[in-house]
């Protein structure tokens, strides 16, 4: 008998129907999304919304899937794929190994891990730190505005980031001539992207605040120090948690790729984003200690959405004691701004 041999570019042998799927109607909804804000009729401009908006969030946990490389087997794919996806995200000005090397020292350091704290920098600027909170208050997400347009500004300021400065200004110029092409179409497209935009980065961000109370270092553009090897396994759980849109209806988590069930991503970071619910259910069973609610969480973003700008909740603290509600949480630390 001779031996058969398959030959597939997907990392695991189960994965290319869900990853097909999930990339399908990122494709799709993106697609649509662009056409029915392009429509001379308000009702499709409105229900094209959410779906470019979704189509967005969807290519961003996508591209969390290959910085893991739990997509291709071949490094370079997931860089080509992720390369893609950054642009349907609008965050093509942002470069993938940067956002991987972020998001590695995340998980290697146990810590969000940035080049600059901006706490301190906004409190030396009054006057601007106020306008971002007024502008907080009325739920626009410009603190996340902020740092996603410090990823185009750090090249010409930093000189670690210089190398990126040839990027930034060839995807400004060419995401300049697509929405000038865009609005020659219809001038509904300069209306219509901002709000999608600004939904989708609301998304990822509410999904950001409440999955950790980590410390801060400003250590990305250095190598690992000592204090990268101060926290074990059981640090990282204890201050990790599980924020789910739903327990009685989990394909809800399925609208954010099921990077919700967060502690078990942590424990098994390769694993593939369609696992995750199943692996939750296996390990942690009934053991509900770091599963926060989306009823308590919708509350706590609500109540503490100006005072979460400034704000770097303590390590190891009872965060279950009130059902998240006192739990705060941290701002800009989406691992799509590699700042």
């Amino acid at each position: 008998m001779t031996a058969r041999y398959t030959f597939s570019i997907w990392r695991y042998e189960d994965s290319m129907l869900p990853n097909l799927l999930a990339l399908s109607y990122i494709v799709l909804a993106y697609g649509l999304g662009l056409y029915g804000i392009l429509s001379p009729w308000i009702w499709l401009n409105l229900l094209a919304l959410p779906l470019l908006a979704h189509s967005m969030v969807m290519a961003a946990y996508f591209i969390h899937e290959c910085a893991h490389e739990s997509v291709f087997k071949n490094r370079r794919y997931n860089r080509w794929l992720s390369e893609l996806l950054l642009w349907v995200c609008g965050s093509s000005y942002s470069d993938f190994d940067d956002i991987k090397r972020k998001h590695n020292r995340h998980h290697s350091d146990r810590a969000d891990i940035v080049s600059f704290d901006f706490r301190p920098r906004l409190m030396a600027y009054p006057k601007t730190l106020k306008f971002i909170q007024a502008l907080e208050w009325a739920y626009i997400p410009a603190l996340e505005v902020l740092m996603h347009a410090l990823v185009i500004v750090l090249p010409f300021v930093k000189p670690s980031r210089k190398s990126r400065r040839a990027r930034v200004v060839l995807f400004v110029l060419l995401r300049a001539l697509f929405f000038i092409g865009l609005a020659s179409v219809s001038w509904k497209v300069l209306l219509f992207y901002p709000i999608a935009y600004l939904l989708f980065l609301t998304v990822m961000r509410f999904m950001d605040v409440h999955q950790h109370t980590y410390e801060l270092y400003e250590t990305l553009d250095q190598k690992r120090g000592p204090e990268a090897r101060l926290r074990d396994r059981e640090f990282e759980h204890h201050n990790t948690y599980s924020n789910l849109l739903s327990e009685r209806h989990p394909w809800l988590n399925l609208l954010v790729l099921n990077f919700c069930y967060h502690n078990v991503h942590h424990d098994q970071q390769a694993q593939p984003w369609y696992r995750l619910r199943r692996l939750h259910e296996q390990i942690y069973g009934n053991d509900e200690r770091q599963v926060l609610t989306f009823r308590h969480l919708i509350k706590s973003y609500h109540r503490y959405r100006v005072p979460r700008i400034l704000n770097s909740d303590p390590i190891n603290m009872d965060v279950k004691q009130h059902e998240g509600e006192t739990f705060i949480g941290v701002d800009g630390v989406s691992f799509l701004t590699a700042h």
